[in-house]
């Protein structure tokens, strides 16, 4: 009986140091529920819908609030002033970088019904494969569909509730069997696809005559060899171009197949961009990024698809650099932080009817496109999204061009098209759905 007493005892006092130290931190951290030992308030949470979560705990403990996500306080900022503050207003105290566990073990991973997720993910990835690779892939390349399923498979994966749990208890990821081992596989696919790209540039390789990402970042590495403590290495490389893949291709095509879907819901909304589209481009050329500030109901509409969908709820976590002063409470360097998009994107004052998908969300009351602070789907301040210039640029050319050419039509009538995302956790997914493309 005495090694169950010793171990009895010895639990009891882990338990009790545990408690100790959650009282410490949280008399200095803004308030919150009161945490279990060990799980924390993850009980609190539901991994389905996290967002929702955290606008509920708002109500009772306010825009500033902490949650124990296991034995580590989370500080989530909620609402548009709350967020506008912290990363534009303090940008340099909230820049640092929030943990992500399964991305730190990945970085060291016609007229006809159709399913349009396979020709929307090919044409956002093909313009990131011209960007790193200089060329772009037929549609029936097979390295090239095998790249594609991979990324898709993983961006699934990651936003499944079993993900927000291993994010939030790190040991899972390598002593529990799950869903997540096969994002490590697919990565390792991904990455052994770049290193193979990557061998062949240096075999071609011109520094006279540079031709696309990887042969630029070559030449860097070339002339930072006599620097030891250089971050231009192979692996660095091969990490960079794997998150360009991952960031540039699955959330642009997510963000189209969405669009798409919200328009074949609300078709009187689809005819006043394609009206417009006829009076400003006409029939006889594409679509150019000129012709955006001529065109404010589709600039204002592909803007509420992106308030609406909600991409990134809770966007990529972030980590105060030092010990940070925010409203009157001390937030100690290091500790992550959550900004809720959610609340900024669905913010009834400056949205009404915040639930209700309306391009006059972005729209003055003599029908110009109206800017608006909280429009933050890519973010904001020192961590906003690198992409979005290229993102805005694809969204525009990409929804114009298809909207020129076809008419939308859908199996079903509008009030059973379903529009609620099937995955709610890192990203918003939409539901799977066909859509008949008739060319006009």
């Amino acid at each position: 009986m005495e090694p169950v007493l010793i171990l009895v005892l010895s639990l009891s006092c882990l338990l009790l140091l545990s408690l100790w130290r959650q009282s410490s931190e949280r008399s200095k951290l803004p308030p919150g529920p009161t945490p279990l030992p060990i799980i924390g308030n993850f009980l609190q949470i539901d991994a389905k819908n996290i967002s929702q979560s955290l606008t509920n705990l708002s109500k009772v403990y306010g825009p500033v609030f902490t949650l124990y996500l296991g034995r580590k306080p989370t500080v989530v900022l909620h609402g548009y002033e709350a967020v506008k503050e912290a990363l534009i207003d303090h940008g340099e105290e909230f820049a640092g970088r929030g943990r992500f566990p399964m991305a730190e073990k990945i970085t060291k991973g016609l007229g006809s019904p159709c399913d349009p997720t396979f020709i929307l993910s090919c044409a956002p990835c093909n313009v990131i494969c011209s960007i790193i690779f200089q060329n772009r892939f037929d549609y029936k390349d097979q390295d090239f569909l095998n790249l594609m399923k991979k990324m898709d498979e993983n961006v699934r994966i990651l936003s499944s509730p079993w993900l927000q749990v291993c994010n939030n208890f790190p040991s899972l990821i390598d002593y529990c069997p799950g869903s997540h081992h096969t994002v490590f596989k697919n990565v390792d696919y991904v990455r052994s696809f770049v290193l193979e790209k990557t061998k062949e540039h240096q075999e071609s390789l011109n520094v006279a005559n540079p031709r696309d990402f990887i042969d630029y970042y070559l030449i860097k590495q070339e002339q930072e060899n006599h620097n030891q403590q250089s971050e231009y290495t192979l692996e660095h490389l091969v990490t960079t171009v794997s998150n360009l893949f991952a960031a540039g291709t699955e959330t642009t095509s997510t963000t189209l197949r969405y669009a798409l879907l919200l328009l074949l819901k609300h078709p009187h909304v689809t005819a006043k961009v394609q009206e417009e589209i006829n009076h400003v481009v006409g029939r006889h050329r594409s679509p150019c990024m000129q012709d955006r500030s001529h065109m404010p109901y589709t600039d204002a509409m592909i803007h509420e698809v992106q308030r609406f969908i909600d991409i990134l709820p809770t966007n990529l976590p972030h980590a105060v650099t030092c010990d940070t002063k925010f409203r009157n409470y001390l937030i100690p360097k290091g500790t992550m932080v959550i900004t809720s998009l959610s609340s900024v994107l669905h913010d009834s004052k400056e949205f009404p009817n915040p639930e209700v998908f309306d391009p006059g969300h972005f729209l003055d009351k003599n029908g110009n496109f109206k800017k608006s602070d909280y429009f933050m789907p890519f973010s904001a301040g020192k961590r906003i999204c690198v992409g979005e210039g290229l993102a805005r640029m694809e969204l525009f050319l990409f929804l114009t061009t298809i909207l020129q050419n076809f008419k939308l039509k859908s199996l079903l009538h509008t009030k059973d098209i379903n529009i609620t995302p099937v995955a709610n956790g890192l990203t918003s997914l939409p539901p799977p759905y066909k859509i008949c493309f008739i060319p006009v």
